[in-house]
């Protein structure tokens, strides 16, 4: 039997805390989701200033980049270069950039989506706080 590591809360928090010290840094009012490896929710926090929708958008960006196990511009990449029938898929709703897979010696332990401010700024909080824990 495999063994494989999963998120702890302690990571969690410490993740969640990486990620809105960049996002403050930068004053960019975003919320901030990060879920396990089957897309379950771990965290949400909406920092002040932040649109309602990013709630919605930002646990579906870290769902979507939890199960494909890649980031989510990867699919928004696909959608882009004209393969629409991808906006099909099942369960996969959270196709623009800004959601994150956190890998640990090629295991997917979850992911972090932000939304609220340029994709490539959601990215940039994302990795931010998966750095917090060495990853």
């Amino acid at each position: 039997m495999k063994t494989k590591p999963e998120l702890e809360l302690a990571d969690v928090k410490t993740i969640a805390a990486a990620a809105e010290a960049e996002a403050l840094k930068n004053q960019w009012p975003v919320t901030i989701a990060i879920v396990d490896d089957g897309g379950h929710l771990l965290w949400l926090q909406r920092l002040d200033g932040a649109a309602a929708v990013s709630s919605h958008i930002a646990p579906s960006k870290a769902r979507t980049a939890a199960l494909g196990r890649r980031e989510s511009k990867v699919y928004e990449d696909v959608i882009n270069g004209g393969r629409t029938s991808f906006l099909s898929a099942p369960t996969i709703d959270g196709l623009l950039e800004g959601g994150v897979p956190i890998m640990k010696d090629g295991q997917c332990l979850g992911a972090v989506g932000v939304s609220g401010v340029k994709s490539t700024e959601d990215a940039q909080i994302a990795r931010a706080g998966i750095a917090a824990i060495g990853l």
